[in-house]
């Protein structure tokens, strides 16, 4: 039976894990146990509770309680569902993007990188990235195009970020993705070290002449390839790669120097994805 809640100020305090608590806050470093997560939108919410995730209380409007809301409602069993008019939650900074519906849950608890990559053969490394629009976007490529696993550096940024969950369309809960460790899983090394040790070639993804064909024999028939991208605006860094087995580039034509890093990721993965 759902625990339904009526609001009518946008200040109450129920309302503060959706309008008033920092992604910082959330995160809760102290208490990693504790953090928690915004999900948005129907889709996202189903596929972080079928990964597993725990809810906490839901927000939406009332006409989604016995509408597209109502499945989830119900696979949530008795949390708090905290519901008013449309003109009270617009206030919430971006609720209209949201189709109406939020989900706050805890945070899953984090895996290693031996654990993701324990049965992957094509895995996306990613360095830094620090747009969560463009990490949102590679989980989606990265889903759909065949990555087995996500491996972040530790000065990417946190995929469980409320943008990066709903430009990812909720596929941060159906790949597999683990941090480096920033202390004993250093990068590039000991991360690369750790990558090779697990039988990944590497293949950089960076803007040089002396560079492989992305559908270059040795890239398509690797047993397990991992595909390494690089930040926003530098790209990889020059160690990186000089330390990866390969160095791949998307030709391009046009004048155009390169791609965003999303776009790349969905070339790459696309190619370098099948098998």
């Amino acid at each position: 039976m759902a625990n339904v809640i009526e609001i009518s100020d946008f200040q109450a305090p129920e309302l503060d894990v959706y309008a008033r608590l920092t992604e910082a806050q959330l995160l809760n470093r102290f208490e990693p146990k504790k953090g928690m997560f915004i999900a948005e939108s129907p889709k996202v919410i189903e596929r972080a509770l079928e990964a597993g995730c725990v809810p906490v209380s839901c927000l939406m409007e009332r006409k989604h309680i016995d509408g597209q809301a109502k499945e989830i409602i119900e696979q949530c069993g008795d949390i708090p569902v905290y519901t008013s008019e449309f003109n009270v939650l617009t206030q919430l900074t971006g609720f209209q993007l949201t189709r109406g519906v939020l989900c706050a849950m805890y945070r899953p608890p984090l895996r290693t990188v031996q654990q993701v990559c324990a049965n992957a053969r094509r895995i996306a490394v990613l360095e830094d990235i620090m747009n969560p629009t463009n990490l949102g976007a590679i989980f989606r490529s990265a889903a759909a195009l065949g990555m087995d696993a996500v491996v972040l550096t530790p000065g990417c940024t946190d995929p469980l970020y409320r943008r990066s969950v709903r430009v990812s369309m909720g596929t941060v809960f159906q790949v597999p993705w683990a941090y480096l460790d920033a202390e004993s899983q250093q990068w590039p090394h000991p991360g690369l070290d750790l990558l090779r040790e697990l039988g990944f070639e590497t293949a950089a993804m960076a803007l040089r002449d002396d560079t492989l064909s992305i559908d270059d024999p040795r890239l398509m028939n690797a047993d397990k390839l991992a595909i390494v991208l690089g930040t926003e605006g530098d790209g990889l860094a020059q160690r990186t790669i000089a330390d990866c087995d390969y160095t791949v580039k998307i030709p391009m034509s046009h004048g155009v120097d390169s791609l965003n890093v999303a776009a790349a990721s969905a070339v790459a993965f696309w190619q370098l994805g099948r098998r």
